[in-house]
């Protein structure tokens, strides 16, 4: 009686556990799928019957917002200065560790700090540090903060106070430069922005980028508020993997990284696919424990007849 009750209870569970995946993906599939319409980051694509017609932005936002460049390669002998005003070239933070590119200005009076407060805010909450696992670049994209290096030195003592974690010195990183150096790195970036006399500021997006160590694009994340999940997500892959434990890895496989959002979602078939395979482990393992019990069962009553 207990082996039926023993099979039944196996049963019970297999067919519990197909329909809990069963259910996941049905939910899975029938989830929205959400696109960044932001004008911003959307595609601009130039149809000649609408030439001359407005798209309802203002004027001077018909050349900021960002275009996605995945896989294009920053010019590395692009000369900047540090915070320190000396001048270098952009590749010697490239190299060993995936980069983190923030495209700011250090006088800008609100979106860049917005930008570098919610990344600080992410990157304290992950189990990664800048200078060990990643770095850190904040460039500003306007030529007259070149020759004021006070303001790049200032704005690394700030946020090493705020990141407030011992020998992340080496992993931050405020640079300045020329319009000539600007204008390669924004350009291979995707990055648009422009002077708005009316405002006397400039207009841009909000976003950060991932960079390979060899200095390719490799994801965009929107906004200033981003998800520790996409960003620590983002630098393992953007690092071919040789960051992260393994559970990190399995992370990845179940999360795939969507351009249009800037986010990573849940990958359903592959959830399902690991829940399979989870579940097939899991009945191997319980057969085999019935198996071994009713031998062992099976050899004492023998030995007891024996007897």
């Amino acid at each position: 009686m207990s082996r039926k009750s023993s099979i039944f209870s196996v049963l019970r569970i297999t067919i519990n556990t197909v329909l809990c995946i069963f259910l996941i993906s049905v939910i899975g599939f029938g989830q929205r799928i959400e696109h960044y319409n932001s004008p911003l980051y959307s595609p601009k694509v130039y149809d000649p019957n609408q030439a001359g017609t407005s798209n309802g932005l203002p004027k001077t936002l018909d050349e900021v917002g960002i275009k996605q460049k995945l896989n294009e390669q920053i010019p590395l002998d692009t000369e900047v200065k540090d915070e320190n005003g000396k001048t270098v070239k952009i590749g010697e933070y490239f190299g060993k560790r995936p980069v983190i590119l923030a495209l700011v200005y250090y006088e800008c009076p609100m979106l860049c700090s917005e930008v570098l407060n919610g990344l600080t805010g992410t990157l304290k909450g992950l189990n990664f540090s800048a200078g060990k696992e990643f770095d850190v670049i904040a460039l500003s994209f306007d030529a007259r903060e070149n020759d004021k290096p006070e303001l790049a030195k200032n704005k690394k003592v700030n946020y090493l106070q705020r990141y407030g974690r011992e020998g992340s010195e080496n992993g931050w990183h405020f640079l300045t430069a020329t319009q000539d150096s600007i204008d390669k790195i924004t350009n291979a970036v995707g990055f648009g922005y422009k002077w708005d006399e009316q405002t006397q500021q400039f207009a841009h997006a909000g976003a950060i980028m991932v960079l390979t160590p060899d200095g390719r694009m490799s994801k965009y994340l929107y906004g200033i508020d981003y998800a520790p999940k996409d960003v620590k997500l983002a630098l393992i892959e953007s690092s071919e993997n040789k960051i992260g434990t393994p559970v990190d890895q399995l992370l990845l496989y179940c999360y795939h990284y969507n351009p249009a959002t800037g986010k990573y979602g849940l990958q359903i078939l592959n959830v399902i696919r690991l829940g399979g395979i989870l579940t097939l482990l899991g009945l191997g393992t319980m057969f085999f424990v019935f198996w071994r019990r009713n031998k062992n069962k099976n050899n004492d009553f023998t030995d007891e007849i024996v007897a």
